[in-house]
């Protein structure tokens, strides 16, 4: 195979991250309607970005900031919009772009667990942003009085909300006449306005504080009135104004092509606006005072000044008994009308006021419905799934509609714009944080599928739109800050918990990766330490579910990394091999769920060999990376050798390899569902004891393993006791060495050598015994019968041999050192008669405890 043209070809290949595979669940028979960059994505945001603030609180703003300071104020929102959009559109141009907006840009890049949760938020500072817009449009005073002015802007927001509701639920095409309806009515105010600053100001205009072009040395610094106001606060009021550049991708599952629309709409749109909230906070800080009484009578005659008080009196005007009793009703600091006002005709400013507020919030009450219904199809949180369902050829979202609406009328009840003007500046900088973030993670990973058109960004300055943002939230309203990360850190617990069966590609992915091959990496040039050492098993189960107790069993003392590999047999099945590789792969995949479902933590492989030593012989020289290739070999026991033949008995394995731990079971598994067993090592085992019988130092995996045990919580209460050979002369001297390990171990008791005479009446069928036979040689023995043993063998290993008893209530440890023929009439001799679960290990005298390294 040509390894280079091959991964070549596969990054070739290798399709742009396909993030979203949702279609319209709408009816086919007419084709959806489809909005270009203007329409869809730049007119949008411009209509939601010149929001209610622009004409009912930048005057105030200004009055209180000053023009520079004001200006900074704008400067600095767009930093943080300009920033967050060409995140938005490197993100929109990394590959196919569905419904769902931000929402599904943010999860399709960093997952489910960060896009679950931003998706949750962001919908519901849309449906609080609707609420902003509508109490803006509400404040607007028509000169009659229902019950109160409080109640009056609770009664018309409700009333207001429900008719953009019908207009959202006639379809997108009613809703995008209602915007360019709006767009018009907007430029034809805005025209009046800067044509009102040029004309004259009339002595009517002049009593409520219009000058033209002659108080702009006066207003450019601020004058903060109030104890809660400060730079900051005007921050928090005006930001909320700039929360619309989104809009447009919000509505990504609308446009014709949103990989072209948002980035280019987007950015004309933030460069639009920012101009003309600079021009119209320059000019109406440079044609009106901050203070005025509106009453004609308060013109100056002659030149007479004498205790007149503020700038009227350079103009001609005496304001001074208005000032001092803070009374004044116009100026900028005391009227929200200034700007229609100083404009040509005053009810095109008005209705600039309409149309400012009622596009906003007609914009967010769709963008919100949009977003939630594409989070409601990802199924990541329960109960929401009704609302995921569309209707007609757009796909409309019906049921969020509603939702949304309710939501909005809620908060509008609170009828106070000011408040909930500092509760959305705090989610939409949580969602603007999380799309810059995302933006910088898929760079800084360097994945493959992080290949965006759209060049006009840097991971750096995502990153400083990430941090900004963090910023920027805790300086307006901590405590909302706090609300908001507790909010997503407990809905980003909620799906990390419940892992959802989802598979986008995310940056995550691709970062976990890089970080996995780094360290395995950089572990490679790092020597061995006993004090690193742990056990790595590679664990023979065949299929796990038939041999829950040795899984459960190694997940008891091993946390982190405990292969599974699926050892198979070829018994001359006649299956093709695209037969044999499906069957293979379904079973793969539905025993690593069964793994899972168990919380068992492991890599399991199937793997096929012509015999059980060769494949083991294999899986050891191939299985892992590095430094995490295995280093502990687990099998279960042959408990069927007696009725084996001999050749299979000679392919058990277990002597061959340098690390073996070996499990026998008798009855630990209850009876109980079939698909999951449940076994003794799942129980909490109490305060039992686990015995050690330690025949020999082989490096002290023998204690090790019994020590790791106690550190799980089902083992926590167990006490770890050890026996050893020895006799009465030397157990002084051996209790003195033992007593190096008083950190793993009780006291030690001592077993004495017993009786060999039950052993050697089990290995008795498979001996030669080929000095009692004369006139036959040994070779022509073992012709017949070369799996037997031979007198000089079986005396060489007798001393060897040692026979341990385990108590009724622990856990027998033991170790030593055997040849392959006598292993399984040993191993059985053993463990006959025990009623616990009996583990025999061998090191291979590597020294695996830290007492070895001091």
């Amino acid at each position: 195979m040509d390894v280079a043209s091959t991964m070549t070809d596969s990054v070739n290949s290798l399709p742009v991250i396909d993030i979203g595979n949702e279609e319209s669940q709408g009816s086919q028979g007419k084709a959806p309607v489809r909005f270009g960059w203007v329409t869809g994505v730049m007119m949008r945001c411009m209509l939601n970005i010149w929001g209610v603030i622009l004409f009912l609180r930048l005057s105030w703003i200004i009055s209180q900031a000053g023009i520079l300071l004001t200006c900074l104020i704008i400067l600095m929102s767009v930093v943080v919009t300009s920033v967050t959009a060409l995140s938005i559109s490197a993100i929109a141009t990394n590959g196919r772009v569905t419904s769902g907006g931000a929402y599904f840009m943010i999860s399709r890049s960093l997952g489910p667990e960060i896009g679950g949760p931003i998706g949750m938020v962001f919908s519901f500072a849309n449906a609080l942003a609707c609420a902003l817009n509508t109490v803006g449009f509400a404040e607007v005073e028509f000169g009659v009085v229902m019950i109160d002015k409080d109640n009056d802007v609770r009664i018309v927001g409700v009333i207001t909300v429900t008719l953009l509701l019908l207009i959202s639920l006639a379809g997108m095409e009613w809703e995008s006449k209602a915007q360019i309806f709006f767009f018009t009515v907007l430029m034809v105010s805005f025209s009046n306005y800067f044509v009102g600053t040029f004309l004259p100001p009339s002595p009517e205009k002049q009593a409520m504080g219009i000058f033209g072009y002659r108080i702009f040395i006066s207003n450019l610094k601020p004058d903060w009135r109030g104890n809660d106001n400060d730079f900051f606060q005007m921050f928090a009021i005006f930001f909320p104004s700039a929360i619309g550049i989104l809009s447009g991708a919000n509505i990504s599952g609308d446009l014709k092509d949103p990989a072209t629309a948002i980035p280019k709409g987007t950015l004309m749109a933030i460069l639009l606006t920012t101009i003309s909230y600079l021009a119209i906070s320059v000019t109406v800080g440079s044609c009106v005072m901050r203070d005025a009484s509106g009453n004609i009578s308060d013109i100056l005659t002659g030149n007479i000044t004498d205790g007149c008080v503020g700038l009227g009196c350079n103009l001609g005007w005496n304001f001074t008994e208005c000032i001092q009793s803070q009374s004044c009703e116009y100026g900028l600091a005391n009227n929200l009308k200034v700007l229609g006002q100083v404009s040509g005709f005053y009810y095109l400013i008005t209705a600039g006021v309409f149309a400012a507020s009622l596009s906003s919030a007609l914009g967010f009450l769709v963008s919100a419905p949009k977003v939630f219904q594409c989070l409601c199809r990802d199924n990541l949180y329960p109960y929401i799934g009704f609302f995921a369902k569309g209707y007609g050829k757009n796909d409309e979202p019906l049921r969020a509609y509603l939702l949304c609406y309710i939501i909005a009328a809620a908060f509008i009840l609170i009828g106070k714009l000011n408040t909930i003007a500092a509760l959305i500046s705090n989610f939409f900088l949580c969602s603007y944080c999380l799309i810059n973030f995302s933006c910088f993670h898929a760079s800084i990973t360097n994945s493959p599928g992080w290949r965006p058109s759209f060049h006009y960004y840097s991971k750096w300055t995502a990153l400083f739109g990430a941090v900004i943002s963090v910023v920027l939230m805790f300086m307006l309203t901590w405590w909302a800050a706090l609300v908001t990360f507790s909010i997503i850190i407990f809905l980003f617990g909620y799906v990390n918990y419940n892992k959802p069966k989802v598979n986008w590609g995310s940056s995550v992915q691709a970062g976990t990766y890089n970080m996995a091959l780094s360290y395995s990496v950089s572990l490679s040039g790092v020597e061995d330490h006993v004090k690193n050492f742990r056990p790595q098993c590679l664990v023979l189960t065949g299929p796990p579910n038939q041999r829950p107790a040795l899984v459960d069993f190694v997940g008891s003392f091993h946390q982190a990394y405990k292969p599974h590999d699926l050892w198979r047999h070829n018994h001359g099945q006649s299956f093709s091999e695209q037969d044999r590789q499906t069957r293979m792969q379904e079973t793969t995949e539905w025993l690593v769920k069964w793994m899972n479902k168990r919380r068992v933590r492991s890599f399991y492989t199937p793997f096929t060999a012509d015999s059980l030593r060769a494949g083991t012989r294999h899986l050891l020289q191939a299985t892992g990376l590095g430094k995490l290739k295995p280093n502990t070999l687990v099998m279960g026991f042959k408990t069927n050798w007696k009725d084996s033949s001999p050749e299979s008995i000679e392919d058990y394995p277990l002597k061959a390899y340098s690390f073996s731990c070996y499990i026998t079971v008798d009855d630990i598994s209850s009876k109980g569902d079939s698909d999951q067993i449940k076994t003794v090592f799942q129980n909490d085992q109490g305060k039992k004891t686990i015995d050690v019988y330690w025949i020999a130092d082989d490096g002290g995996l023998t204690l090790l393993v019994p020590y790791l045990l106690t550190r799980r919580k089902n083992w926590r209460s167990s006490k770890v006791r050890v026996f050893i050979v020895g006799d009465e002369q030397n157990m002084e001297e051996v209790s003195l060495s033992l007593s190096i390990y008083s950190s793993l171990i009780s006291d030690p008791l001592f077993l004495f050598p017993l009786s060999l005479s039950r052993f050697l009446d089990s290995v008795a069928p498979f001996r030669l015994f080929d000095e009692q036979q004369e006139g036959v040689s040994l070779e022509e023995l073992r012709q017949s019968a070369p799996w037997k043993i031979s007198d000089k063998e079986f005396e060489a290993f007798k001393l060897k041999v040692t026979i341990c008893l385990c108590t009724k209530t622990g856990t027998c440890i033991c170790g030593s050192d055997c040849p392959s023929a006598l292993y399984m009439a040993w191993l059985d001799t053993l463990t006959c008669g025990l009623h616990c679960p009996a583990v025999l290990i061998r090191g291979n005298q590597q020294n695996v405890l830290t007492f070895y390294c001091q």
